[in-house]
């Protein structure tokens, strides 16, 4: 007898990631399985759903119809195991994304306190400091910081976060402290690219918006290796403030300019758009909000 449900959800990730061989992997089965299971299909609706090449799978205009209505049907069937019986328990495989410094300093520390409260969920994350399509990745939730909004995702606030200019504290003893944000054009500063303003770095006085076109001998893609820089002493850099609160603490990483600090950033719970909310992004977004509604 035809899996239909089964069948669904491997249709439905094939035409999210274009691969069969992505949706095995992900399902831990083999790519012949996946291809017989959108055949049989096939088969039992009587149309073809997807045209196969050597390179790609794309959507047949009998695909995308159906394709839209599976979405529907997987999430309101989620949503209906979530709400009885032993399911009633948020339950599954949740896979979240967020950037590498703060899944290491601020996610994965908090991770115990919401397993042992859900002891049925398993956590699959996944760390990098690129702009990922949840879709296409098969992520559940990610945890973003700033101001970059999709139309095809929800974005909940969890929080905000302290924009700052920081470096250590025998940095400048060697160079001096900035007193304006011209003075950092005497600073060898620590380019972040993948920061949306590139090598401007903004800030604020009295509802004046300053810019500076800052350099430096180093720019790096990743959080982690930003922090890491600055506590080299290798130069200034700007980075939301929980990166660098144990160093501000014990006093060995200083914060600059603090009186030209732009507006905080938000923090965000990112998910995918559908007419149901599962169960377990549902409760992890109210961990979240319980973690970082009030930090930083």
């Amino acid at each position: 007898m035809l899996d239909r449900i089964a069948c669904m959800k491997s249709f439905v990730r094939t035409v999210e990631t274009g691969s069969f061989s992505a949706v095995a992997k992900e399902m831990d089965t083999t790519q012949p399985t996946i291809s017989k299971q959108i055949a049989a299909l096939e088969e039992y609706l009587d149309v073809q759903l997807l045209v196969r090449s050597t390179r790609k799978v794309s959507l047949t205009d009998e695909g995308m119809r159906f394709y839209e209505h599976c979405q529907q049907i997987l999430a309101a069937f989620d949503e209906a195991e979530s709400s009885v019986g032993k399911r009633q328990k948020p339950s599954g495989i949740l896979r979240v994304n967020c950037s590498v410094a703060f899944g290491q300093m601020q996610v994965v520390p908090r991770l115990k306190r919401f397993l042992d409260r859900f002891p049925d969920i398993k956590i699959d994350l996944t760390m990098n400091d690129s702009y990922i399509d949840l879709v296409e990745e098969g992520i559940d939730l990610a945890i973003r910081i700033g101001n970059f909004l999709d139309s095809t995702t929800i974005a909940q606030p969890i929080g905000m976060t302290r924009l700052i200019t920081v470096g250590t504290t025998s940095y400048f003893e060697r160079t001096g402290e900035p007193q304006v944000p011209a003075d950092l054009l005497q600073h060898n500063c620590i380019i972040y690219t993948r920061q949306a303003t590139g090598t401007a770095w903004n800030y604020q006085f009295e509802r004046e918006a300053i810019a500076v076109a800052v350099k430096g001998n180093l720019q790096v893609n990743d959080s982690a290796a930003l922090r890491e820089a600055v506590l080299a002493g290798l130069g200034i850099g700007t980075s939301p403030i929980w990166a660098f609160c144990n160093e501000i603490k014990n006093q060995t990483v200083k914060v600059v300019l603090e009186r030209y600090e732009p507006e905080p950033l938000p923090i965000r719970a990112v998910y995918r758009r559908s007419r149901f909310q599962s169960a377990k992004v549902k409760c992890f977004i109210e961990f979240l909000v319980e973690e970082f509604s009030h930090l930083f």
